[in-house]
């Protein structure tokens, strides 16, 4: 493969116009096509075989309206606690007003507090493939009209809003980048090699995140996609693309031609790259194993970005670097240095110190790592509510008023499909028996339809939404409720709507999870020993990785489960963590965390098998790895941590959860703990019994040996040897 890509890189630098150009019209078509037919995301919470999928499907079949989403309408006075009984007019001009809007199948009759000071409106849509985020925007537009008007307050929520309701994360992306230009300014000192990895990255964004409206038409991909491909193809892109232009510096420091050094950049980094994305991209479509289609359909989604950003950096990135020529280096430091001149001395400096005192590191830092694992024990999954959205939402405001109003368990209704086998009154006798359960406040039957017998009921539960005493209620419904209603009469019923769909999706990732993390960190043996022939270090890898993430997973209890810090991160209350972050976190982080380990790793290895000095090895790859893991390290948390200023819970978890991870990874664990570890264990690092070197392949991501002679420059330095360029990031 890396005389390939030699090729390929070569070619790219000799014409860069012609790449540049093909890659310019692709994108351009994408975007285009995707701006003109492609296809809205949605979002569809339901797993086939669970319980609340089968309500769909039953609601579907006779086709009533519930089967579609719907909004609600939550009426209130400008004054607050002043009753509305005296408007019931203008609620019915209200009512009459939404009624007109497209798409809209039905508005129901208000439902009235005890207090007579708010009014709930419910507003039925037909199912969410019928339509588009149009419906959601003539919803928000009339809304917006008919608030405060004649003395009336009103405001929306509802699964409409979840459907259609894109997070606004433009200010964290920005944040990112501004924070990735910084960073590699000061990281190469030249604005060009800095702008390339940027530009590289936004080019291969764009294209990724266009053919997603596209590859839509194959696959449902939730609304929530694009943020996280936005985040995790930012990131990822960026640091393939710099550990590119760092190896293409480096032979260019040495002499070499500009072509010859993209040719042997791409062939060497560039493997690397491939391989590194190649993990990512297998990690996240093993999303598939927890059986849930959205989940599915976001790995896809993610996984498609991530062989963008690789493909970029191999084709588009070497032909911007043969564009660029010799002013990628830009500003230099002329310290002439008598070692290798890629090996930075503050790094080998904090190399020899960790090896002094390996033992007190390696204690210390587990124990931290440790630590920080420890609230993983009292995690609790779930999906928050929308009282957790910023105060100037809608749809948080629609949830107090309705919880002041009504109780918290009216803002996320069961709704219970039910067949009654011909049998009428059993709409009646489950009704009762619903009631009679300890955490159900009340019980209305939706009006019959006529030419069906199916009927639906909306339990309103005491408790909110987020709640996991809700989810316990929809399984003691389904478990205790049903059967002793239906004993002999051939009726069936089925638990659905918004919250029990959530308790479904998160019961389903919970069981499927323990099997997805054995089945990535073997991938990760099996991967790790092809490529350094050595178990021991495989297995440490795969342990140092639940370490990582077993860290950032504790974090989150902390900030969002316990409170702890929440306000800093704009989260009012506790929350539980959405159902299906870790196995999400899980399989992106496992890519990344594989990124540092291969950089880092493929150097030590390449000294141990020159000197043959287990230790010397350790700090020599340490010292000439650890700037660059920094420093890709540090643009990583810059973009996953601007994420966090998002107005959705959320896209708030999941920067922080991986912000945290990355800084633990490429900080405690790459630059202290895996060196420590590696010295303790001294020449058994590199320990592989003789069968198992025959059974697993040979994984080369280096291959410098199939590449031919390089071809030198003759560069004037006036007898000096050549000069490396030394970064002021340390």
């Amino acid at each position: 493969m890396s005389t390939a890509l030699y090729r390929l890189g070569r070619f790219a630098a000799r014409r860069p116009w012609l790449v540049i150009g093909t890659w310019f019209f692709l994108a351009a078509a994408v975007v285009v096509a995707n701006s003109t037919i492609g296809r809205d995301f949605d979002d569809t919470f339901t797993v086939p075989g669970q319980d609340s999928d089968d309500a769909l499907v039953l609601l579907e079949a006779a086709q009533l309206d519930a089967a579609g989403a719907s909004a609600q309408l939550v009426i209130a006075s400008v004054v607050p606690g002043e009753p509305i009984t005296d408007d019931l007019a203008q609620i019915d001009q209200i009512r009459a007003e939404f009624a007109d809007l497209d798409d809209v199948v039905a508005v129901a009759d208000p439902q009235i507090s005890a207090d007579g000071a708010v009014a709930l409106v419910r507003v039925q849509y037909p199912p969410s493939d019928e339509m588009n985020a149009v419906a959601l925007e003539d919803l928000k537009e009339l809304r917006s009209e008919l608030d405060e008007a004649n003395g009336l307050r009103v405001e929306a929520d509802g699964e409409l809003f979840f459907v259609f309701e894109e997070a606004q994360t433009g200010t964290g992306e920005m944040i990112g980048i501004v924070a990735a230009i910084v960073i590699l300014l000061i990281a190469f000192g030249s604005v060009i090699a800095m702008g390339l990895p940027i530009g590289t990255a936004l080019f291969g964004l764009a294209l990724g995140t266009s053919a997603l409206g596209l590859v839509n038409y194959l696959i449902d991909i939730p609304s929530w996609a694009p943020q996280m491909v936005a985040m995790v193809g930012i990131g990822v892109g960026i640091d393939y693309a710099l550990f590119l232009v760092t190896r293409h510096r480096e032979y260019l420091a040495q002499g070499m031609t500009v072509q010859e050094s993209v040719g042997r950049a791409t062939a060497t980094a560039g493997q690397a790259v491939i391989f590194a994305g190649g993990t990512v991209m297998i990690a996240i479509l093993g999303l598939a194993v927890a059986g849930v289609p959205f989940l599915t359909a976001a790995g896809v989604a993610t996984s498609l970005v991530v062989l963008v950003m690789v493909t970029a950096a191999i084709t588009l990135l070497p032909a911007f670097l043969g564009l660029a020529g010799p002013r990628v280096n830009g500003i230099r430091s002329r310290r002439r240095r008598e070692i290798d001149p890629t090996v930075s001395p503050r790094w080998e400096a904090w190399g020899r110190h960790v090896s002094r005192h390996a033992w007190k590191y390696a204690v210390g830092v587990t124990a931290l790592l440790i630590a920080l694992t420890t609230p993983v024990l009292a995690l609790e999954l779930g999906f928050p509510d929308n009282g957790n959205l910023g105060e100037e939402r809608t749809e948080r405001q629609a949830f107090d008023l309705t919880t002041e109003a009504f109780g918290a368990g009216f803002t996320g209704p069961l709704m219970i499909a039910l067949d009654p086998a011909g049998d009428p009154a059993l709409v009646g006798e489950l009704a009762e028996a619903v009631q009679a359960d300890e955490n159900i406040a009340f019980v209305q039957p939706a009006p019959p339809t006529e030419g069906t017998d199916i009927t639906v009921l909306f339990a309103f539960p005491a408790t909110s939404p987020q709640s996991p005493e809700t989810y316990d209620t929809v399984q003691r419904i389904r478990a205790d409720v049903f059967p002793p209603v239906f004993e002999g009469t051939g009726a069936v019923a089925h638990v659905g709507g918004q919250t029990a769909s959530f308790g479904d999706v998160g019961n389903q990732v919970s069981s499927r999870l323990p099997w997805f993390i054995t089945s990535v960190i073997v991938l990760s043996f099996f991967l790790l020993t092809g490529v350094f022939r050595s178990p021991v270090m495989a297995l440490k890898a795969a342990i140092l990785n639940l370490l990582s993430i077993g860290a950032a997973y504790g974090v989150l209890v902390a900030v969002f489960q316990w409170g702890w810090g929440n306000e800093l991160v704009g989260v009012a209350e506790p929350i539980p963590i959405v159902a299906f972050m870790p196995m999400f976190m899980f399989a992106i982080l496992f890519g990344l965390s594989m990124d540092y380990e291969v950089f880092l790793l493929s150097r030590i290895r390449e000294e141990f098998l020159a000197t043959g000095d287990s230790d010397q090895s350790v700090i020599r790859g340490l010292a000439s790895t650890a700037r660059v893991i920094t420093s890709a390290a540090l643009i990583m948390i810059s973009v996953f941590g601007g994420f966090i200023l998002g107005d959705d819970p959320f896209i708030k978890m999941f920067g922080l959860g991986l912000a945290t991870a990355i800084f633990v990874d490429a900080t405690i664990v790459r630059i202290v703990l895996v060196p420590a570890t590696m010295k303790l264990l001294g020449d058994i690092n590199w320990w592989i019994p003789a069968w198992l070197d025959r059974l697993i392949p040979h994984i080369d991501i280096e291959g410098d040996s199939a590449l031919p002679s390089p071809e030198f420059e003759p560069v004037d330095r006036g007898g000096e040897a050549p000069i490396a360029e030394e970064s002021v990031l340390v």
